[in-house]
């Protein structure tokens, strides 16, 4: 039977929003499901009650190369190997995100931002649809207009060697919970190193406009089934607010109305300033749906 570990990146700030998405993770996923929080080390103590059999604590510096400094206050890091550009926290946070999943020992990874929910049973089962590994792709969901998606795919490609995308419309890969293939992070660790002639994570760190998910669908897409069949899709795996605007109570039980049937997990954006009384009462019904 296939093994899954649950990988979030966070820090201090989310840290509250942490909080359900691990009593969840503990609820919804089997026993020996083990949830992996990254953060950086001055945020370790925000998050060592949750330290346990099925939650283990992890500093940043764990999974990055030595070269890699923190910038004090600046939420920058710096490559010693090429300092400039520096690399963005958002942006070390993606090379945790593909490091983590390749050193793990799981069959499946979830990822999962901090202010994802899950509502319903999830295990590693279902990240197979017809023995395919799923794949998040929204077809045609990068739009004209949608220029740093476009950028994103534009990175990807030019990574992993590929030609440029002829321009919108383009999948998108885009997601804050989804599936990822251990096994795929390490051919694609792989594949940058030998098409860049860097480590992977010094040509990854490198651009100030990149997505761990761009790059990770397309190579999946692009490069694994480059003369096969693409991988199998599901995007209702989360259930994502449409936007970052504030709820209120009447968007938020119109948003628990979409929930779809085949949701694990719910998203209202730690961005979006939801009051948390409209935050909690919106999951809390999610999870009675969700439960029929």
């Amino acid at each position: 039977m296939n093994t899954l570990a649950v990988i979030t990146p966070s820090y201090g700030p989310d840290a509250v929003f942490f909080a359900d998405l691990h009593e969840s993770v503990l609820e919804f996923t089997p026993s020996d499901t083990v949830h992996h929080v990254i953060v950086p080390r001055a945020d370790r103590h925000l998050f060592a009650r949750y330290a346990g059999p099925r939650c283990r604590i992890r500093v940043v510096n764990e999974f990055i190369p030595r070269r890699f400094l923190k910038v004090p206050r600046l939420g920058l890091w710096a490559n010693l190997l090429r300092p400039w550009p520096p690399v963005r926290g958002w942006v070390m946070q993606q090379i945790i995100k593909l490091a983590a999943t390749a050193s793990s020992d799981a069959d499946v990874v979830l990822v999962a931002d901090s202010d994802v929910v899950l509502v319903r049973p999830t295990d590693a089962s279902r990240a197979f649809v017809d023995g395919g590994f799923l794949l998040h792709r929204l077809e045609n969901g990068v739009l004209p207009g949608m220029d740093r998606h476009v950028v994103w795919h534009q990175t990807a490609r030019k990574l992993l060697k590929l030609p440029p995308a002829p321009g919108p419309p383009l999948p998108d890969y885009m997601s804050p919970l989804t599936f990822w293939d251990p096994a795929n992070v390490r051919a694609l660790q792989r594949h940058l190193t030998e098409t860049t002639g860097r480590h992977w994570a010094d040509a990854f760190g490198s651009h100030l406009h990149v997505s761990e998910f761009m790059l990770y669908g397309v190579f999946v897409d692009e490069v694994l089934c480059a003369s096969g069949v693409r991988p199998p899709s599901d995007t209702t795996i989360c259930h994502k607010s449409p936007d970052e605007s504030p709820m209120t109570m009447e968007s938020a039980a119109a948003f628990v109305d979409r929930l779809p049937p085949t949701a694990m997990g719910v998203l209202i954006s730690s961005k979006s300033g939801t009051p948390h009384e409209v935050r909690q009462a919106a999951i809390k019904r999610c999870r009675e749906v969700a439960a029929g």
